[in-house]
């Protein structure tokens, strides 16, 4: 079945109906599930009504939109459920337990331990979905031995994982921001935003701030940690969901290496196999031979794909898994497919979160013609060359948190941003792109229908909507740093001022009024900082 792509003149308004719908009951009644089934309802029924069809086709439209998004993903259906049953696998034998038994001794305290999490979550910059399972997967044991919530386990997943792919230049994100810009070497423009991609940079150094300030948290986080560390929050049943294998008997030959060995596996797997479908090691085409070898993994990591590539890398990990923890009667052969199952199981969840949150984005992107309503508005409003990075931050933001898709906002924005940048000042198109990119991010980090901000509570085994509503004021916080970064930005820029005057100003802004508010927020919010 063919969809017709609504005209943004014809549904206007209503277009950004059902996002907001979604979010709106989501962040009410704290249940993702049906407030993303009612959203999805919503926008089918919308674009039905305009297209004058039938009751019935409200429900089938559903269905066809939803058999094509999962058609569409389904290498990253395939990778979830695998590395749910790595992860599984090695629970089961031991691995997770001597991991988090090794580390307790090694680390000397919960800054330690915070500061360890944000770091692996700058280490693993390939890709943003790897990212957050994986530090999930590794960091978990240790985060709740120093008795850390779920939630703020959660939150140094996500505000690692897109903000390092976003400012990593071999990446599965670097590959399709490049795609998208035409006319230019898009690789080199995205390297030259990187000083400017003010979320990405600023959310990093918040991280690692928060990881060394014993009582640095504030808001909702402040309140969930003081009750973890009291004794009073309930660390097992935020993430219930994921938690089968704790009742699971658990190997008693495990060791540290039987949880490391099968993760570096998973990596340089995951590593090989996006150079492998990105074409590294085909024969190059004429005119090419002269790349440097920078150069073709950089092209190699733009052609890949990675949801086939993690995939791949996923059932390679569990081969070799298999032959780590079976001969050495870690686990028995039967154990070891029994957690198999019980792995993909913990997934389902996910998986059923995930499939709702692409269908909801295809209602946006394929049926109402969300994202070219939003840029209509964008271009229609005649504004100060100073106002347009901040303006165009604060689309971004909207239009991601709204979609639940960054990379969707990359492909809508980016071509118009650049347009304008053209036709006002060229010498605006790296600031006019970093503030795109940094919005898309920012609106990624926040949006309950996000499947970066699904997989960051997944992956710390934290309830969603409690993780969704324990780091929005972080996010918040750096949001608004970055809305006057660009202020300060686009109003060197309008004075003629040049490109490092411009970065150097900017930071010099920016930098210290975040850790400011840093300081002095805490002191006023209510449930300031943890008390122990």
């Amino acid at each position: 079945m063919e969809f017709t792509l609504l005209d943004p003149s014809t549904v206007g308004f209503w277009s950004i109906v059902p996002p907001l719908v979604a979010i709106i009951l989501a962040l009410i009644t704290k249940e993702v599930i049906s407030s993303l089934i009612i959203g999805i309802l919503a926008g089918t029924t919308i674009y039905t009504c305009f297209l004058h069809q039938p009751v019935i086709m409200v429900f089938r439209n559903i269905l066809e939109l939803m058999t094509s998004k999962i058609g569409a993903n389904a290498p990253m259906v395939l990778f979830l459920a695998l590395l749910g049953a790595l992860v599984a696998v090695i629970t089961s034998a031991g691995g997770s337990k001597a991991y988090g038994e090794w580390a307790f001794k090694k680390l000397k305290d919960r800054r330690s331990a915070c500061f360890m999490t944000s770091l692996l979550g700058v280490i693993i910059f390939i890709d943003d979905y790897f990212n957050a399972l994986t530090i999930g997967t590794v960091m978990r044991p240790v985060t709740e031995k120093f008795k850390i919530s779920r939630e703020k386990l959660s939150y140094f997943i996500d505000a690692t994982a897109a903000p390092i792919c976003i400012i990593a230049p071999i990446s599965s994100w670097a590959a399709a921001v490049s795609g998208f810009i035409d006319g230019e070497d898009g690789l080199v423009l995205f390297v030259k935003a990187i000083p400017m991609n003010l979320y990405a940079l600023l959310m990093l150094f918040m991280v690692f701030w928060i990881s060394f300030r014993k009582k640095g948290d504030f808001g909702p986080m402040a309140t969930v940690e003081n009750q973890v560390c009291s004794g009073d929050g309930n660390q097992t049943d935020a993430g219930a969901e994921l938690d089968e294998n704790a009742t699971v008997q658990v190997s008693s030959k495990g060791r540290v290496f039987d949880l490391v060995a099968p993760i570096l596996v998973l990596i340089v797997l995951a590593i090989l196999s996006m150079l492998y479908y990105g074409g590294f090691w085909d024969a190059p085409a004429e005119g090419v031979e002269t790349r440097t070898l920078f150069r073709q993994i950089s092209d190699a990591f733009g052609n890949t794909s990675s949801g086939p590539a993690l995939a791949l890398s996923s059932m390679g990990a569990i081969v070799y898994a298999f032959f780590q923890f079976v001969p050495r009667k870690v686990l028995s052969f039967t154990d070891f497919f029994a957690a198999i199952t019980r792995g993909v199981k913990t997934m389902v969840p996910a998986l059923i979160i995930l499939t709702l949150a692409w269908t909801i984005s295809g209602v946006c992107r394929d049926l109402l013609n969300t994202g070219a309503v939003v840029s209509h508005w964008v271009v229609v409003c005649r504004m100060p060359l100073m106002l347009i990075p901040t303006v165009l931050f604060i689309v971004a933001g909207l239009l991601s948190f709204s979609t639940g898709t960054s990379w969707g906002t990359f492909g809508i924005l980016i071509p118009i941003g650049l347009s304008i940048a053209a036709e006002i000042d060229p010498g605006m198109n790296i600031l006019v792109l970093s503030s795109i990119l940094a919005g898309s991010v920012l609106g990624d980090h926040c949006s309950p229908i996000s499947d970066t901000t699904i997989l960051s509570s997944t992956g710390a085994g934290c309830n969603h909507i409690s993780h969704v509503a324990t780091q929005l004021p972080y996010a918040l916080l750096v949001g608004f740093v970055c809305v006057i970064g660009y202020l300060v930005a686009g109003g060197l820029r309008q004075f003629g001022a040049v490109s490092w005057t411009v970065v150097g100003i900017t930071w010099a802004v920016s930098l210290p009024l975040l850790i400011v508010l840093l300081i002095v927020l805490p002191m006023f919010w209510t449930g300031k900082g943890r008390k122990s």
